[in-house]
Order: structure tokens, then C-alpha cells, then sequence
């Protein structure tokens, strides 16, 4: 074993659950003594954490598929991390891991819930972005839960985020007839026309989403892949062709609600247009993780899938992080650098 050269350690705690929009109040920044690790277990130096939009539901009670996070309590999510301190033989001090237990600087973690990454066959955050989660949702999410064909017209909502953005790549490189995303900045609508190859794009705050989208899509769509829900999902069942897909990844307009939303207000044209609209977890689909970094990683490796990612620095600033996210700052995966 390895000793550690830090004593403290910082954690970043759910002081409050909000109603509505999260402001910083509603978060505390805690200094601690450095974790012990017991048998089985490994002390790790987190790296790099990665702030979701799913965390916002677990900063709330309602009963969902995750339990939510505990008042008083340090919050967590994906990690990569160095390991300082092992009692276990399958992990030696400087091995990297990913593993679920981000939102501070320093995690024990058990060594089965430790996966070893190698750092030098991608760069590490990529295994919390690309590589992660966030890729393997956006593969099976456009491959599994909306049955993606090719000659399919595809729109992603919130398309410049780190799912969305993946997701128009990988229907493009899989023969999509058209790619169309929303984003909410000119800048960000430029970097999926010029730089992803997205075959239109729109800024959703430019005008009504359901004008835009027909105006992108004449001919209709036969893929929508909700992250944003509301009136996004409203115009895209407006614009759904006969059979559509609809796969439901997440629903950030409605987040920070604190009453139900109106739309969408058309949903009794599923009976006419009789197209089928899905959840997706990506938690039902780790027996695609072979398949999806088998052919994902080498698209990323030559260039031919592209990413983003905005990064914070410092454990301190990942309150200011995630409400950013929720704003919309991001583009792409939105990770903070944890520091020293």
C-alpha cells in the first residue's frame, strides 16, 4: 500500500432540495478527512467528474428510477480517478478507474464497482463522455430504442449537448436520408451544420419550434430523439411521419417545473400516425457495451466521430457547473476538472 500525500478531502453535499430552478444555496462545500479504505476497497484521487442532467431529478424526493440524493449528504455521478491507496491485488496505486462516486476529490470506492481504464488508448475524459455512458445511451438509444433504419430523416433535440451530438453523427454515418438538430445558440447551430455534418440545424429560440422543424424537415421525420420535451416534443410529433419512433432520453425543459406542463397537446395523433414513443435508460443496455465500443471507438480514434466537451476547473465550481448545464452553457459533455 501507498500512502497518500493529502490528509483533507472535498465534498460537494446536497444542503437543500430546490423547488423549481437549483441555485447555488442549495448546495454545500464540505473539507473532510481523507477517506480510509477497508478490505475490498481502494482510495481514489478523482480526476475528472462528470455533471448530468439527470442529476437534477435526484435532488428531489419524487420517487423515480434512482434513488434521490440525501439532504446533508455528498452527491455523486460518473468519476475518473487515480487510485493512491489499494487493499486489493487487481488495483495498484496509480491505476486509472471510472467508477460512480464523483461530486469530491478523494472516493472509496469497492474494487468491483473500480473499472480500470487505460489512459493511453484515449484521452480519460472521453471514458465519461464518448467512450461512457453518454455514448453507449446515444448508440443504443438511436439503434435499439428508436429502431433506426437508413433513409431514416432523424431529429435530435438539445442536439448540441453530449447525447444529442452523437446521436446525429452516428445516424449520418449509418445512412440517415437527413439529420436535423436544435440547439440554442447561433454559435452552437454553426458547429453542428459545419463540424458534425448535421444536414440542418436550428437555434429553437429564434422562433416556433414547429415552424422551424417543417421548415428543416418538408418531407417530415421518422426518428425524434427527445432530450428536451415540451414544446420540442410537441413539434415533433406535428412533424412525424406514419410508423415514427420517438425515443425519450431526458425532458431538461421540464426539469425545473413546479407545475405540469401543458404539451404536448397533439398526443392523440399517435392513433392516426400510430407511431410508438419509448423511455430509454441506459442502464437496460450494458449487454450493448461491447458492441458499442467496438465500432464507436474506432470512429472517435479516426476522426470520423466528433466531440466536445466544456471543462471547469476545480471541485469547487461543480455547483456552478451543473446549473450551467441546465442553462444550456455547454456544448457537449460538461465535465469539471477536479484539481488538487
Amino acid at each position: 500500500m501507498s500512502a497518500p500525500t493529502a490528509t483533507k478531502a472535498t465534498e460537494v453535499r446536497l444542503a437543500a432540495r430546490p423547488h423549481g430552478k437549483p441555485t447555488p444555496a442549495d448546495f454545500s462545500i464540505v473539507d473532510t478527512d481523507l477517506p480510509v479504505p477497508a478490505d475490498g476497497q481502494v482510495l481514489v484521487r478523482n480526476l475528472v467528474i462528470s455533471v448530468d442532467p439527470y442529476m437534477r431529478g435526484r435532488m428531489s424526493d419524487a420517487k423515480s428510477y434512482a434513488e434521490p440524493y440525501q439532504v446533508g449528504k455528498v452527491m455523486h455521478g460518473g468519476a475518473i480517478g487515480e487510485v493512491v491507496e489499494s487493499t486489493v491485488d487487481s488495483l495498484k496505486p496509480g491505476d486509472v478507474v471510472l467508477h460512480g462516486l464523483g461530486w469530491r476529490t478523494h472516493a472509496v470506492v469497492d474494487a468491483a464497482q473500480a473499472v480500470k481504464v487505460d489512459p493511453d488508448a484515449a484521452p480519460i475524459t472521453a471514458y465519461l463522455g464518448v467512450l461512457g455512458m453518454t455514448g453507449l445511451t446515444a448508440y443504443a438509444g438511436l439503434l435499439d430504442v428508436a429502431e433506426f433504419k437508413p433513409g431514416d430523416t432523424v431529429f435530435v433535440s438539445g442536439a448540441a449537448g453530449a447525447v444529442g451530438s452523437e446521436v446525429g453523427q452516428l445516424a449520418k454515418l449509418k445512412g440517415a436520408k437527413r439529420v436535423i438538430g436544435s440547439a440554442g445558440s447561433a454559435e452552437k447551430v454553426r458547429w453542428l451544420t459545419e463540424e458534425l455534418g448535421f444536414d440542418a440545424a436550428f437555434n429553437y429560440k429564434d422562433g416556433p419550434i414547429a415552424e422551424q422543424l417543417r421548415a428543416a424537415a418538408p418531407d417530415g421525420i421518422d426518428v425524434y430523439f427527445d432530450n428536451v420535451g415540451g414544446e420540442h416534443l410537441e413539434a415533433a410529433i406535428d412533424s412525424l411521419n406514419l410508423h415514427g419512433r420517438i425515443a425519450v432520453c431526458g425532458m431538461i425543459s421540464l426539469y425545473n417545473a413546479t407545475e405540469p406542463a401543458p404539451a404536448p397537446r397533439n398526443l392523440t395523433q399517435i392513433i392516426a400516425k400510430r407511431f410508438t414513443m419509448r423511455g430509454l435508460l441506459v442502464t437496460d443496455h450494458f449487454a450493448r457495451q461491447q458492441d458499442f465500443l467496438a465500432e464507436v471507438a474506432p470512429l472517435v480514434r479516426e476522426g470520423k466521430l466528433k466531440y466536445s466537451e466544456t471543462v471547469v476547473d476545480g471541485i469547487r465550481n461543480a455547483p456552478q457547473a451543473f446549473l450551467d448545464l441546465l442553462d444550456g452553457a455547454n456544448t457537449g459533455k460538461m465535465l469539471v476538472r477536479v484539481g488538487d
